[in-house]
């Protein structure tokens, strides 16, 4: 069973998500909040599998609350003593819903430790399936948003380096290879074409890839190939 807080200001919203979550036999909504500081303070008492966060709570700032939520070490040091206990297991793995055309929100919610990303007005079904991917570990973010966030990355112009990137070392050279295909927006069907290998062996080289450079996702893998070196920014 997949546990869920929902962290949204409007209340038709937040019982929208509760029922449409709790309609599902393997999901249960554990709480709601409305503001970051109710958001914090829940996700540490309750230790849901998964926080479906609003992007713009009012007057708030959200990619602080989702490092709060993400980072336990930021949560403990807020918690009451009896929430302790919890709040020293498994963070929670931040869902967020955001309006379009937000690209540059999102990377920095990703380099702060969000799980996913859906678009406000996705289908109901679409939040559904993307609450069991999070929570299982994965990471849920549109193809188009993944082009945008690549757009945004290499408009920043020289980027910050970062020359000991942990886990650059240790990278094979067909991981190596793999890593600047992702971070050139490519898909593991274009990788496994133009590096001439199967797209199961492409799976294969994206996992350890990302387990090696500590990246949950393939857009924190683009990041890192920025922040690192390996990838420069277009002129």
């Amino acid at each position: 069973m997949v546990s869920v807080l929902v962290v949204n200001d409007q209340y038709l919203h937040r019982l929208a998500l509760r029922m449409l979550v709790a309609a599902e036999p393997d999901l249960t909504v554990v709480g709601e909040a409305t503001d970051a500081e109710g958001a914090v303070r829940a996700s540490t008492a309750l230790g849901p599998d998964i926080v479906l966060l609003d992007s713009d709570l009012s007057g708030t700032d959200s990619i602080d609350t989702i490092r709060r939520i993400t980072q336990p070490s930021r949560v403990l040091d807020s918690a009451a003593p009896a929430d302790l206990g919890r709040a020293a297991g498994r963070a929670p793995r931040v869902l967020v819903l955001t309006p379009a055309g937000r690209e540059r929100y999102a990377y920095a919610a990703l380099r702060a430790g969000a799980g996913g990303f859906l678009l406000n007005d996705c289908a109901p079904d679409e939040v559904t399936a993307a609450v069991r991917i999070v929570a299982a570990g994965d990471a849920v973010i549109t193809p188009a948003l993944t082009r945008e966030l690549i757009d945004a990355v290499r408009q920043q112009g020289s980027p910050r380096l970062r020359p000991h990137t942990r886990g650059l070392d240790t990278l094979t050279g067909r991981e190596r290879d793999v890593l600047v295909a992702v971070a050139s927006g490519w898909s593991n069907a274009e990788i496994a074409e133009r590096l001439s290998i199967a797209p199961t062996t492409v799976k294969t080289h994206v996992s350890n890839m990302l387990a090696k450079i500590g990246a949950r996702a393939r857009v924190q893998a683009v990041t890192y190939a920025y922040e690192s070196g390996l990838v420069r920014p277009a002129a």
